[in-house]
Order: structure tokens, then sequence, then C-alpha cells
């Protein structure tokens, strides 16, 4: 009798074990079961850790810059908590690798829109309208327009569309260098290594105001290309397009978004445009 017993309990324990397991188990990344109110462990998104009044990783480890206040923003609108929040690297060549890869959940990294993108990824937004400009030494008169960089050396980053748009499009017969970040394209232009620095008004911007930087560059002043900042996620993702898309235009609606803009761009006098109307995915 104590045999059958024991195995009774067994048998009961085993049974109750099964009920638990087909009425809650658990899911992926803490997200919420049949009851709905599990909360989520955290949310992956891939900023630029190297543009100043951007995107920048500091040496104490914290994150700061435009795109940083806005994927915080659009997190919160998600439901994560800025401690859920994980920040992953996402350099320019690789950030559709990243999405399409499931290593984030979108990306803010001042990632223009634009069509050849679009073939690989959705976009939600835009957040931004930038001006494609030129970063020069602040002694140097010989830069004034995008022509004035044939025979000279230019230098972006791998993946940009700046540079590609110089070469292409204004002066063919620059020396082109691509590099993996700005950072290295910034020591180039300071040690005269390169002529130009070119990519977005917005970076340049912040790189010019660092405090380490002041009197040693300009913006030259150009408006070479319009730069429409989207958020890159998965393509298919309508869902989260959708809420992102919301999240963007509440953040318009309540005043964080002007508030970021004068907080991250406003010590180097950057003139932005309004914030543009919602276009993807409508």
């Amino acid at each position: 009798m104590k045999v059958l017993k024991t195995g009774a309990a067994v048998a009961a324990a085993v049974a109750l074990a099964l009920t638990a397991t087909a009425c809650g188990g658990g899911t992926k990344d803490g997200a919420a079961g049949s009851s709905g109110d599990a909360k989520k462990d955290k949310v992956v998104i891939g900023i630029k850790f190297d543009q100043p009044g951007v995107g920048l990783k500091t040496p104490e480890g914290k994150f700061t810059g435009f795109d940083v206040d806005v994927a915080t923003y659009v997190a919160k609108e998600l439901g994560y908590a800025p401690e859920q929040i994980e920040f992953k690297q996402a350099v320019s060549a690789e950030r559709e690798n990243l999405i399409a890869n499931g290593d984030v959940k979108f990306v803010v990294a001042s990632y223009s829109i634009n069509d050849k993108r679009k073939e690989k990824v959705d976009f939600a937004g835009p957040y931004l309208l930038a001006h494609q400009d030129l970063l020069v030494r602040a002694d140097d008169s010989s830069i004034t327009k995008a022509e004035d960089l044939n025979k000279k050396k230019l230098c972006s980053v791998t993946g940009s569309t700046s540079a590609q748009n110089v070469k292409t499009k204004l002066a063919p017969e620059a020396d082109l260098l691509e590099q993996g970040g700005y950072s290295e394209c910034l020591t180039g232009l300071e040690n005269k290594k390169v002529d130009a620095l070119t990519t977005d008004n917005s970076i340049l911007a912040g790189y010019a105001a660092q405090e380490k930087n002041k009197g040693k560059f300009k913006l030259v002043g150009l408006s070479l290309s319009n730069e429409n900042y989207g958020i890159g996620l998965k393509k298919g993702d309508k869902d989260l397009q959708t809420k992102i898309n919301a999240a963007l235009k509440k953040m318009v609606a309540d005043g964080a978004w002007e508030t970021a803009v004068k907080n991250n761009f406003g010590p180097a006098n950057y003139k932005n445009e309004p914030a543009p109307q919602i276009t993807e995915g409508s």
C-alpha cells in the first residue's frame, strides 16, 4: 500500500506540473503570458556610439544625443523604462544586418530613408530633416562649394549616402576615403590627412560644438541633400511601425521633440527644420 500511495503522489505532481505548463508557460524576453501583466525584460536599440549631439557613448558609459532621446521616448511608449533599454552600436554599414538578424528591435542612428534601404528594412518616421554639409578646418578658405572638392581628399564613413552623393553628383574627381566611423575622419581632418568631412549638418554640428574641437573646424553651410532620418525596423513589421509612428507624433505634440533638439544641437547654433510629417507606413 505504501508503494501505491507514493506512486499516486508522483502521478499527481506530474499532472499538476503539466497543468501549470499548459495554463501559462513562460514567453521570450519576459513578454506577457495569458494574463498579460508580466513585464518585458528589455529592448535592444541600435544607435551610433561616436556622433556627438546625435548618438554618443561617453567614456563613463553613458549615452547622449538627439537619437538617444528619441529612442528612449519611443521605448517608453512601447512600455520600456530607461533601465530596460540596451543600446547596441550600429555603424552605418551594419544597420540593415542588425535589423535583419534580430540583433536589435529597431535602429535610431542618423538613418536616412532611401529606396535602396527600403528594399531590406522598413522605416517609421521620419523624425528629423537634416541637410548634407561639409566640415573643414577653420583656417581653410579654399572650400566654399562641393565642386571645390575635386582633386581634394574627402572623408566619410563606409555605408554612408553622403560621400557617394558628392562623388557621383557633385565632385567626381574627389579622392574619397571611407572610414569605419566619423571620429577617424575627424582625426584625419585635424591632421591634414583629408581636406573635408561630409555627412549631415546635424552630425557635423555636434562634432564642431564639442569643447575639445571649438575653434578647430567650421561648417561650410551647404545644403547638398535632404536627409530624412527614420527609425529602421524589420521589414513587414507593420504593428511596430504603427506604434513607433504614434510615439513620434506624441513626442512632437507634447514638446519633448523640440526640447531634445535644443538640448543636443543648441550649443552649435544649429538651425533645425520643423519636425517633419510622418510619411512611412501611411
